[in-house]
């Protein structure tokens, strides 16, 4: 087996299972790299990512830079003489000049099946659009926003009931599988076959703005069904629900029932959900919170509002 010294950069939960994948595969990881700490939280202090909380309890060097604009932070990357650097939900587009610096270049964990889904929040917009199937692909990193080839992929199908925060974590996984095969057989000695990705077929996958929470029941149901799937576990739909602003939590979109009510109007509420009218169809209700509550039940907030019980047209 071939030595392999490695520099990881990430920052969020997701980028952790990889992190744990390359210290399981036997390479040698010189240095993490995460994001500075930001403030969270109510009180607005620094808290360190997940991948530094992760990296300093395995005594790995973290390192922090705004950016690798300065000279200074790349003579600091290439002092650690990396044969590879793994990225995985950094948060900086790498420099050409950061990607020549390991000899074997940079490897990328995308949460897509590229070239569908390039950028921020794929994962989410694969929801969002009813895909059956997502995945994730270890690229070969470039200097083109998640164009590089694609060395290793893993798929999954999506579930019907599938959420943001579900396929995540499956994805997660997934990924952490997809890199340690790509580390076991580049240590044994095999150069990596590299997929050339489609010139067809792409989708770019925006960032995620908390204003796109906001339900609109001028919408088909199934739509709105997959905004609130896709949204949990953030940012959250949102919707006026009889005069009252409720973040969603779960919902479901009633297949082949036609709405008998105004967009927006309340058609039903009983202990199964609450009916709202769409332009296309009938969106349940069947987990909401109210302001400054918890998620509940839809049967436990109709006992706080039981003048809707008889809102049924």
């Amino acid at each position: 087996m071939r030595h392999l010294r490695v520099v990881f950069a990430g920052t969020p939960d997701f980028a952790v299972p990889c992190l744990e994948a390359c210290r399981h595969a036997g390479v040698e990881v010189a240095a993490v790299y995460t994001q500075p700490d930001r403030p969270a939280g109510r009180g607005r202090k620094l808290a360190a990512s997940p991948v530094k909380l992760t990296a300093q309890a395995a005594g790995i060097p973290v390192e922090q830079p705004e950016s690798f604009k300065a000279q200074a932070d790349r003579d600091r990357l290439a002092a650690y003489a990396p044969d590879l650097m793994v990225v995985v939900a950094y948060g900086l587009i790498l420099p050409r000049k950061v990607l020549a610096i390991p000899r074997l270049g940079c490897w990328n964990v995308h949460a897509s099946l590229l070239p569908r889904w390039r950028g921020a929040a794929p994962i989410q917009r694969a929801i969002l659009a009813g895909d059956d199937e997502s995945g994730v692909d270890l690229m070969q990193m470039e200097a083109g926003l998640d164009t590089g080839p694609v060395l290793v992929e893993r798929r999954t199908a999506i579930a019907a009931d599938e959420t943001g925060g579900s396929l995540h974590d499956r994805l997660s996984a997934l990924g952490a599988d997809a890199l340690a095969e790509g580390l076991r057989r580049t240590m044994a000695g095999e150069t990596l076959a590299a997929r050339i990705q489609a010139d067809t077929g792409i989708e770019y996958a925006h960032k995620l703005d908390k204003a796109e929470a906001r339900l609109d029941f001028q919408l088909p149901a199934i739509a709105l069904e997959r905004k609130v799937r896709a949204f949990n576990p953030w940012p959250v739909a949102e919707a006026d629900v009889a005069g009252e602003r409720l973040r969603i939590w779960a919902a479901r979109a009633l297949d082949g029932t036609p709405s008998s009510g105004d967009p927006g109007q309340v058609v039903a509420a009983t202990r199964d959900g609450i009916d709202i009218a769409c332009a296309e169809g009938i969106l349940r209700l069947t987990s909401v919170q109210r302001p400054g509550g918890r998620p509940i039940g839809a049967a436990d907030y109709l006992n706080a509002r039981p003048e809707l019980k008889q809102a049924t047209l």
